[in-house]
């Protein structure tokens, strides 16, 4: 059977039961509560009667009798694609957004929360419309509906597998379980796509909803979200917003040991360094991934999108949860290929000395707890700390000399940004 999306599915429900005659809201929840039993909850009808008032499928009307009533009537059934009213969004939209879900976290909730919100749904939508094209196609070639759906879920149509648990609107269904419903579709988005572990799957949204105040946000927040389809924005549009995020908590960023790095000022790094196709650049404090990403955008410009997959980026974050950021980042702006790598750089270098063509980065300036004992317990230290090393109060000598030793012999080229 054809996938059915959550608002077609009940919209058909009440169009069998009510057609084009009026009804109230009391009715239409009786008639869906005795169809799907006591699942269906007086928020979930909320949800729906708003979202097809948006779709632009549902009169809403004032009682005659009673104007603190309203009276609904449906429209004529349309095909599931029609239901989504295509726009183009802007950049200044998208920021709007990200403003409003900011506006609700403030400092009380952990902004990760909005990026894999917004990962999530980007990659929910985009992998609907690449279900519904595969699935005309397929009908088109002459399969059965319930072959054409199998053939449309195939990871061949899709930059990432999804099952049904981890769509937007199946999650979205039931707004009394909105924690338990994010959890178990990240589990599952990162158990069908082994370079999303560690990725999605690290918050908590049972913990996180365990308070009402907070519960009521993630409820706020799924709505914001819903009132936009991101299938159809464009990487850098849909990138732009990913990083207003980042910009706008970048004091939270540097309680969690990074410092975000003004654009123009990579940019500025990026054209002087100028990458090239077929080089190799590395960020070895990658951060949310500014300096790879702006490096890549830099050669889609100047040689074209099919020679920017010919740049190879490569990056390295001691904290989990800023690679985590990073490797979002990176699949946001629709770049799949990155080598980010999880560990201690000065001590654990995850990539091999002298490989790179481009090194750059702003380094944690003033670092400590990396004195001569320490980095002689590290990997690789006689070949990357030749000129000696740091007191226990500033890596700062040890950050240069590693950009050194990871630069290649004779044409490797070496980036700082200097606080």
């Amino acid at each position: 059977m054809a996938i059915q999306n959550w608002i077609m599915n009940r919209y058909e429900k009440l169009w069998n039961v009510f057609g084009e005659s009026r009804f109230t809201r009391e009715e239409a929840f009786k008639a869906l509560r005795s169809i799907e039993g006591d699942a269906f909850s007086e928020e979930s009808l909320n949800v729906l009667l708003s979202e097809l008032r948006r779709a632009g499928v549902l009169i809403v009307e004032t009682d005659l009798v009673d104007a603190r009533r309203k009276i609904y009537m449906l429209k004529r059934p349309k095909r599931l694609n029609e239901f989504v009213r295509e726009q183009d969004l802007t950049r200044a939209d998208l920021e709007g957004l990200m403003k409003r879900a900011a506006d609700l976290i403030r400092t009380r909730v952990d902004y990760e929360f909005i990026l894999i919100l917004l990962f999530l749904k980007r990659v929910s939508d985009k992998w609907v419309v690449e279900y519904r094209r595969a699935y005309e196609e397929a009908l088109a070639d002459g399969l059965s509906p319930e072959e054409a759906d199998k053939e449309a879920r195939s990871a061949v149509y899709h930059d990432f597998v999804l099952t049904d648990e981890c769509l937007w609107d199946n999650i979205r269904r039931d707004p009394t379980r909105l924690a338990e419903s994010f959890s178990l579709a990240l589990k599952v988005l990162a158990e069908k796509n082994p370079e999303l572990q560690g990725v999605v799957d690290r918050a908590d949204f049972i913990r996180f909803a365990e308070s009402r105040e907070n519960l009521e946000i993630l409820r706020q927040l799924v709505e914001l979200f819903s009132e936009k389809r991101l299938y159809e924005v464009s990487p850098d549009i849909l990138g732009d917003a990913y990083e207003w995020v980042l910009r706008y908590f970048a004091p939270e960023k540097a309680k969690e040991g990074e410092i975000y790095t003004p654009r123009e000022v990579i940019r500025l790094l990026v054209e002087m360094l100028d990458p090239k196709p077929g080089e190799k650049v590395y960020d070895p404090c990658c951060g949310s991934g500014g300096m790879l990403i702006v490096s890549y955008k830099h050669v889609e410009e100047v040689y074209g999108k099919d020679r920017a997959k010919e740049l190879f980026l490569y990056g390295q974050a001691a904290n989990p949860k800023i690679r985590a950021y990073c490797k979002m980042n990176m699949y946001i702006h629709d770049i799949r290929d990155a080598d980010i790598q999880l560990g201690d750089t000065l001590l654990y270098p995850k990539h091999p000395l002298g490989f790179a063509d481009l090194v750059l980065a702003n380094p944690p300036w003033n670092q400590d707890g990396y004195d001569e004992d320490g980095l002689k317990r590290g990997e690789l230290w006689r070949q990357r700390y030749v000129y000696g090393f740091t007191s226990t109060q500033s890596a700062d000598w040890a950050w240069i000399q590693h950009m050194l030793a990871m630069a290649k012999d004779g044409g490797g080229r070496v980036g700082i940004v200097i606080d």
